[in-house]
């Protein structure tokens, strides 16, 4: 890592920025991959650069009017968080959630193919984990799979899905990459500001809003 700082000043909550966005901020609870809550979260609220934010503003004023808003799973993420992930990985043991998350493949089969990486880009603010929610059914919207499942299944062009599905990634995708967000190809719910603020700093704040105040 180039540089290590605990600096909030270019951060902000992303509700205060986008008012229709929803939350449901996975590493906070116990329901993902791990089964715990993982370190660094102290709340369930979505933090991310002042740029990155700004740029989903757009995203959420296009697919607003669709008749979508946005649901957040994850973003700014704390590198004590990713070092959750890595000792996670060194106990193997610790399978309790392979049914639901990596049932394809083994555990270390997750880092070795890039699913989890030791330096994360959310962990410099302006990654974010989202998808679709459709305000006419009261639910997310179709994605063929779900969020942080590790596999093929996850890959934004798999074609093992219906039509709709796939067009509703893509919806996302090509709505993300007009605002200024690049995807990635093995997760159909990450982006990352292209132009992020600070490609070579990773933050160590936690999650909660405390952090935010008066920076």
């Amino acid at each position: 890592m180039k540089d290590v700082t605990k600096d909030t000043s270019g951060f902000v909550l992303l509700s205060d920025i986008v008012p229709h966005v929803i939350q449901e901020i996975r590493y906070f609870s116990t329901y993902n991959f791990i089964g715990d809550r993982i370190n660094g979260y102290e709340e369930p609220c979505a933090i991310l650069t002042k740029e990155a934010a700004r740029a989903l503003i757009g995203v959420s004023n296009e697919l607003f009017v669709k008749g979508y808003r946005l649901k957040v799973f994850d973003a700014y993420r704390p590198v004590c968080a990713v070092d959750h992930f890595m000792f996670w990985g060194l106990e193997d043991q610790d399978l309790r959630m392979k049914p639901y998350f990596y049932p394809e493949m083994e555990k270390q089969e997750i880092f070795e193919r890039g699913y989890i990486a030791r330096r994360s880009s959310h962990s410099r603010g302006s990654a974010v984990d989202l998808t679709l929610f459709e305000m006419a059914t009261g639910r997310e919207a179709d994605m063929g799979g779900p969020f942080d499942y590790f596999g093929e299944l996850s890959h934004p062009d798999y074609r093992g899905i219906t039509d709709e599905q796939y067009e509703n990634r893509m919806l996302l995708r090509k709505t993300m990459m007009r605002h200024g967000f690049d995807p990635l190809d093995c997760e159909w719910w990450h982006f990352m500001l292209h132009a992020e603020p600070y490609p070579d700093t990773y933050f160590t704040f936690p999650v909660c809003r405390e952090v935010l105040r008066g920076s």
